[in-house]
Order: structure tokens, then sequence, then C-alpha cells
């Protein structure tokens, strides 16, 4: 059964999950736990409602009403979350659910600014619809149109750069449906992805507006999200295995930052100096939430602080720093070290 990023499972126990990797095990499609049925909750889909959850309440939920959704990998050496294959009801694809929005009869004001989007894309960028699709609320069709943002999704990693460099382009146009984020909604981005104190206001907003993978479209926040087509997919589960260590912050400068939008976000770095923790060769950073996607590039000196792990390939070894261990990626970080606001 093949799912990737991005895409949603419905379950045959009324559950929704988020695919969060490319690679799965034969038995189960990793994912996490999005939204449950709820009977007082504030999404409704065919006469039901439902709730989302964050990390801990998903892995509570499971734990005392689903365990068989939570598993020891052997791979990672943690408990993991997913959902068994007799369990799936179904894939829900981001490219199909957007061909079904852009031929709806009557789509209503969310969906109209899906398909501005969409059409930006297509006429400006040169995307074929076929590598474009939508995620988030929006798939499971359980958003609130007056509230819910839009996970634009873009196939290919050059086609998610293209998409990106066109946005760059446009969004100071005052005659482009897709604007750049101005003040009011920094400050609603920023209480929605930053949890502590890692990063300041300030910062994330530097930080964000020179990305161009997030806009504004008619009031509306949203994200150009990548994902790989299926042939930039390689390898099976289980060739890679990872051992925590612990945590670690170090200092480095990043060598090659082309999967800096992928789902994990790699980065490359060298030059590596560790300030807590474990004294072994890190050659990468990794980060599992969006919000230190894209965060550095090439050259450019960076801190970061997450969980180190041990990689073992046959009988090569190598060391990574993983930043959004959990969604909301507390104490964890990727800045630069040097960072100029007024640049």
């Amino acid at each position: 059964m093949q799912a990737r990023v991005r895409d949603f499972i419905y379950t045959k126990d009324d559950l929704f999950l988020a695919t969060t990797t490319y690679l799965h095990p034969q038995d189960r499609i990793l994912s996490f736990l999005r939204y449950i049925p709820d009977p007082e909750g504030e999404r409704s889909l065919n006469g039901s409602r439902y709730t989302k959850v964050d990390s801990k309440q998903a892995y509570d939920f499971l734990n005392d009403n689903y365990p068989e959704y939570l598993f020891d990998c052997d791979v990672t050496r943690v408990k993991m979350m997913g959902v068994p294959t007799q369990r799936v009801e179904m894939v829900l694809s981001p490219v199909e659910r957007l061909k079904e929005i852009m031929n709806h009869p009557a789509p209503d004001e969310l969906l109209l600014k899906v398909i501005k989007v969409a059409e930006t894309f297509k006429e400006q960028a040169g995307i074929a619809e076929k590598h474009l699709g939508i995620s988030g609320s929006v798939l499971p069709n359980l958003y609130d149109p007056r509230v819910s943002d839009i996970d634009f999704v873009v196939y290919g990693l050059k086609n998610h750069r293209k998409a990106m460099e066109t946005f760059e382009s446009i969004k100071h146009d005052l005659n482009s449906p897709l604007k750049a984020i101005e003040d009011g909604y920094w400050a609603k981005l920023y209480e929605k992805r930053i949890k502590d104190s890692t990063l300041s206001f300030d910062e994330f907003r530097w930080y964000e507006d020179r990305k161009n993978n997030r806009g504004v479209v008619d009031g509306t926040l949203f994200d150009i999200l990548a994902t790989r087509e299926w042939d930039e997919i390689t390898g099976t589960f289980g060739e890679e295995t990872y051992e925590p260590c612990g945590t670690v912050e170090i200092e480095a400068t990043v060598s090659d930052a082309l999967a800096a939008f992928d789902n994990p976000a790699v980065y490359q770095v060298e030059e590596v100096e560790i300030l807590d923790g474990a004294q072994v060769p890190i050659s990468e950073v990794a980060s599992y939430t969006h919000t230190y996607s894209g965060q550095a590039r090439e050259g450019e000196r960076i801190t970061a602080r997450g969980k180190l792990e041990k990689v073992t390939v046959g009988k090569k070894i190598r060391y990574r720093l993983i930043v959004g261990t959990t969604r909301e990626s507390l104490g964890e970080y990727i800045k630069l070290k040097d960072l100029n606001l007024d640049k």
C-alpha cells in the first residue's frame, strides 16, 4: 500500500492521520493522528463531529483506545505511530482532492482561495495541475472556511523551487492574488507555530519572510509545501536504523540545503562544533517541523539544538541532529549564528 508525505489516512476506526514519511513497513503506514471522533468536536463531516489533537493528546488517545496504532519501531528504536494496513479504509490524496475542488460546481469561500493558488502556479509558474495538491484540514474536508489555513502542495523538488521563485517575484505586485504576509498575520502565524521562547517574534518574522514559502490569499494564510514525486522516492523501509543518543546543541556551516523544504528538511553540515552533548561527528541536521524548513542556506553558519541520532546503514555509521521530535518542537531549533535583523 502506497502513501507519501502530505497524504491523509482515514481508518476503519473513524480516525484521520497524516502521513509523515515516504517509506513504510509492510504492515502499517507511518502517520500521525490529527482528528478523532468527538460529539462535542469543533469540526463536522457527514453528520459526525471531530476534534483536532496535538502530539500529547494523540499518543494518549491511541494508548487508551487503539494501542495497536502504536509500536516499538526496530528502525528508529522509539515508540512510533502508524496505521496497521488492515485498519486502513482509504488513502486520501492531495492531488485528487485538488481536482475535486477545481471541478466543484459551487466552491465555498475557502475553496475559491485554493483555486486561486492553484491557478497562479499553473499559469505563472508553468506547473501542471498533476503536480499540485491540497493537504491539511481541507484534504479530509474537516476545515472551517472562516479560520482554516491552506496547506498547498507542490510535487517534485524542482517544481517546488519554481513555485517559491514565482511567489517571490509576485508577492509585492498589487495585481497578484497571492500576497506577502503583512504584520497582522505574522502574529497569528507565530502564535500557531512557536510554543516556547526558542525564537522571538522578530526573529520568526525575518526567517519566514525570506523563505517565500508562505503568503496570503484574500486574507487567508497559505503554505507552499514540498512533496517528492514517486520517481524521487528511493530506498526501502529498514535500510537505515536509528538510535537516539540524547540531546545536543551545535554550531555548524551548511554545505548543502537542496532538501531544506523536503520532509524531513535536510541540511548537510560541515565544520561542526558540539557545544553541549556527545562529541561525535555530525554530518547533517534534519527537521520534521516545517517551522525550521528552509531556515538556512548554503554557506551560512547555524546553531541548532535537538535530538542526536546514530544512523546505521549496513556497516556504515553516521550521526545527525533531529529538530522537531514533537510537532511543537519545544526546546529545539535551527537558527543563524549571527542573525542581523536589519538585512
